[in-house]
């Protein structure tokens, strides 16, 4: 049975935080499908909070690497999502 895992990342200071979470992400970039960003924006606003949804492709022990490396990064809480098929 094939698992499929996709992460949630909720960042409570995407200013702050960007770089090391991009320097991640990129290190990581090998394992990642899908990335879908969002954070609220208008004319006069531009959301610190953000959410990061990922599908991830390759080992599930990069996998765990990578949801561990993100989990250090202060301000960022990982979620999972986990189907077999």
């Amino acid at each position: 049975m094939k698992e499929i895992r996709i992460l949630g990342l909720l960042i409570t200071d995407r200013i702050k935080e960007a770089g090391r979470i991009q320097g991640v992400l990129s290190n990581y970039s090998h394992i990642i499908r899908s990335r879908l960003g969002f954070h609220e924006l208008s004319e006069d606003v531009c959301s610190r909070t953000g959410v990061i949804i990922l599908q991830l492709v390759g080992a599930p022990d990069d996998w765990d690497e990578f949801e561990n490396d993100l989990s250090q990064i202060g301000g960022v809480e990982v979620q999972r999502m986990k189907f077999y098929n």
